[in-house]
């Protein structure tokens, strides 16, 4: 397979990038594009565009505050952008550690920082002053370091970050995060910690929109995929197979995954909220064939889907995951997806995708051209034309595959 990145590139000057959000979440633009044709509507609207009786899956990942700012003795100010759990390696035992964790983390001024322990810079802030939040350098490996924090009081991690953290906005405001931030870029149905960059296709969700989807029996599901760094990460290599993806923690519980069955037996419509939600619900087929072959879901691996032919259909393979689900007695299935979707890809479940627009030369761009084929160019073309805003604060659009 051989895709070179610069075929996935476009124009998008600096005024086309949305800074701050709208003051109301569901009056964005939205631009439709199904059966072949490209219309324009306000996102209030787009139960009017999404089949009655049809099935939506939601990412209901919650965005942590996880920018962290200490200082040196000698005054030097360090950024630490915590990434993942490391001890306890689980989210959940990590946030509710209430004396010491320690995280993988990208290190901002990181050449300053060779060892010791340093003071979190609390400018002032006498909650932030109580904690005596501290933090270590344990190991660096390659461009990420693991971090061990202490804390004061008792309090959980969760409370700590939530005291002391910046909700890490993407690079590309080129601005500070500011108070708005802290609602604006977080989903309105979020609910489990654990994301360092919003879902953003489901800002512009509000409870009247929900409302509006659910009159028309429309069935809704939440998954959860938190969302990396590697997100803002562009294609930096000429050809793609050269592109690392990061790993990236999905969990679906049994009564989601069984539903989603049921609407794939039904031959149901499918509209995923979100390039992450699609990520993880295509992801399912790859972990239920690692199932079947090995008898664990294992990482599904970047290029898993290109590299094997496999002869299970989309619901034996679910079927898989459920059985084995059930053997152990678990709720919730939990693995990680390194599951990278470029032109070639064979979707098994997604119909309809809800998503903003892309930075160029970024995986999601590719996920985009290989959901709707080449007609994402005159897509992205019509939008800069016709002022549409971009990126996570932008504006949205619906797509339908042209076979669904």
């Amino acid at each position: 397979m051989n895709i070179l990145i610069d075929q996935y590139s476009y124009h998008l000057p600096e005024n086309k990038i949305a800074k701050y959000p709208l003051p109301q979440r569901d009056l964005s633009k939205l631009l439709v594009f199904k059966d072949n044709m490209i219309k324009e509507s306000v996102f209030k609207n787009i139960s009017n565009y999404i089949p009655e009786g049809s099935h939506i899956i939601f990412n209901n990942t919650k965005v942590v505050p996880a920018r962290l700012f200490f200082k040196k003795e000698s005054g030097a100010s360090i950024e630490i952008f915590c990434l993942e759990p490391h001890n306890p390696l689980e989210y959940n035992m990590s946030f509710d550690a209430t004396c010491s964790c320690s995280w993988s983390a990208v290190v901002g001024n990181s050449k300053k920082w060779k060892g010791g322990v340093l003071l979190f810079n609390s400018r002032g802030d006498i909650n932030a002053e109580e904690l005596n939040l501290k933090a270590e350098l344990i190991s660096k490996v390659d461009d990420k370091c693991i971090v061990k924090f202490y804390w004061d009081g008792g309090y959980s991690f969760s409370t700590v970050l939530d005291i002391c953290g910046n909700i890490p906005i993407p690079p590309y405001l080129n601005r500070d995060t500011e108070t708005i931030d802290n609602e604006r870029y977080q989903t309105t149905y979020a609910k489990t910690k654990g994301s360092v960059a919003a879902p953003t296709a489901g800002l512009h969700f509000t409870s009247s929109v929900i409302d509006s989807l659910k009159l028309k029996g429309i069935k809704i599901s939440e998954v959860c995929l938190h969302v990396g760094a590697g997100t803002f990460i562009p294609v930096k290599s000429e050809d793609v197979i050269n592109h690392k993806m990061h790993a990236e923690t999905i969990s679906i519980s049994h009564t989601e995954l069984s539903s989603l069955y049921i609407s794939l037996k039904n031959s149901i419509p499918i509209t995923c909220i979100g390039t992450t939600s699609i990520r993880t619900i295509e992801s399912l087929y790859y972990f239920g064939c690692n199932i079947y072959k090995s008898g664990e879901p294992n990482t599904v691996t970047q290029w898993q889907p290109y590299n094997t032919e496999y002869k299970l259909t989309i619901l034996e393979a679910i079927e898989e995951i459920i059985n084995w689900m059930e053997r152990r007695g678990i709720d919730k299935f939990q693995s990680k997806t390194e599951i990278i979707i470029v032109p070639g890809f064979k979707f098994k479940i997604a119909n309809a995708l809800v998503t903003n627009f892309h930075q160029p030369k970024s995986t999601l761009l590719l996920l985009i051209a290989s959901f709707i084929g080449n007609r994402w160019r005159e897509i992205y073309d019509y939008s800069l034309n016709n002022n549409f805003r971009f990126l996570s604060y932008g504006d949205s659009s619906i797509l339908f595959r042209n076979n669904s």
